[in-house]
């Protein structure tokens, strides 16, 4: 391992000890809402689910499942929420290509136009190295899809969590690029790198940032935006080196800072962020120690809510999973709704997709 490389990975662990200690918070009374987005379907695993408020007032999930993650049978499938109840899941996406042939398809993200429609992006390919971005829309709040529609070369949308729009209504989509091999295997960078991709145009064209850059050697993807207020934005973002990765912009997310360890443990699993109407910040995510040394995924349990007032220091709020499964809680996906309400979604021992409803008044 590069010097720099291990300092880095001694300074993180340091930072897992600090963030694992305390006591988890009990559900208590934050949490109105515990359900599963269904109970039954034509398939065996489901994954990285994605959440959204549509302009009806509605919400809609989407996730994608199939026999297994990579398989080409793997589908995008969607559900709206209406009525207090979730809907029949349908499919709406699949990999097959013009010639016959069929690719897996990978983590959807529904992004709402607050002017025009329903937005969603996927991935198609093989592996998440020879993935390629797509998109599809609804003008009718997900009741029916125009065709998908490849993103231009270089672009893949938003990777896991959702958009963000900015003060002057450009759209900031939080994405990221993974290669073969890792600094831990003994290479001099980052085979994980994240970018940022901006649409001026509601999401007819975009342009892309440089990969941000990691002097410490940090592998970062799946990153999401925090705001600070005057034009300074934060990623939060998954990494492999046994804590969470943070990055800063001052200038609305054109330019970003040096990728950084944050004092938040990550057992290398995907996590979902977003800054409240009050102005605290919220994190979703495992809770668990992970050497960095030890190849793969830690435990995927605790699943975790905390809280930040300056994104820096935060503090454990909720529990929302404890109970061992042998894949674990995985991939939250957070919003706020308009009525205050904080809505979560994760993978539940890859099977099922379940939805929580916070009241973020009463985390603390």
């Amino acid at each position: 391992m590069p010097g720099t490389a291990a300092r880095a990975v001694g300074r993180i662990l340091v930072t897992i000890v600090s963030a694992l200690a305390g006591t988890p918070a009990a559900a208590g009374d934050a949490v109105l809402v515990r359900e599963f987005v269904y109970d039954a379907a034509p398939y065996p695993e489901a994954h990285a689910s994605t959440i959204v408020e549509t302009r009806d007032g509605n919400l809609a999930a989407a996730w994608f499942g199939g026999t297994r993650e990579r398989n080409p049978d793997v589908s995008i499938w969607f559900a709206r929420h209406e009525g207090g109840r979730w809907q029949t899941p349908v499919r709406v996406a699949d990999g097959v290509q013009a010639d016959g042939t069929r690719q897996p398809t990978w983590n959807p993200v529904l992004f709402q136009d607050p002017a025009g429609d329903l937005l969603l992006f996927y991935k198609v390919g093989p592996t998440p190295r020879d993935w390629w971005g797509m998109v599809m829309r609804s003008d009718d709040g997900g009741r029916s899809w125009g065709p998908p529609r490849r993103l231009p070369d270089g672009i893949l949308g938003p990777i896991k969590n959702k958009p963000v729009i900015l003060a002057d209504g450009a759209w900031l989509a939080p994405s990221s690029v993974e290669q073969v091999v890792g600094v831990l295997a003994g290479e001099g960078a980052p085979s994980w790198r994240i970018h940022f991709e901006r649409s001026a145009d509601r999401g007819r064209t975009w342009s892309r940032t440089p990969p941000v850059a990691s002097p410490f050697l940090i592998d970062a993807i799946q990153p999401s935006i925090l705001f600070h207020g005057d034009g300074v934005l934060q990623a939060i973002a998954r990494s492999r080196q046994g804590a969470m990765a943070t990055s800063w912009s001052y200038d609305d997310g054109r330019t970003w800072s040096d990728i950084a360890a944050l004092a938040l443990p990550d057992p290398n699993s995907g996590a979902d962020a977003l800054t409240l109407a009050d102005g605290r910040h919220l994190v979703v995510y495992n809770h668990a120690a992970h050497d960095p040394r030890t190849p793969g995924k830690g435990p995927r349990h605790p699943l975790v809510v905390a809280l930040s007032d300056d994104g820096i220091a935060w503090r454990r709020a909720l529990t929302l999973e404890q109970a061992p499964l042998e894949h674990g809680y995985a991939y939250p996906a957070v919003i706020q709704a308009g009525d205050g309400r904080v809505h979560v979604t994760y993978t539940h021992d890859r099977h099922r997709i379940r939805h929580v409803v916070l009241d973020p008044r009463r985390l603390e």
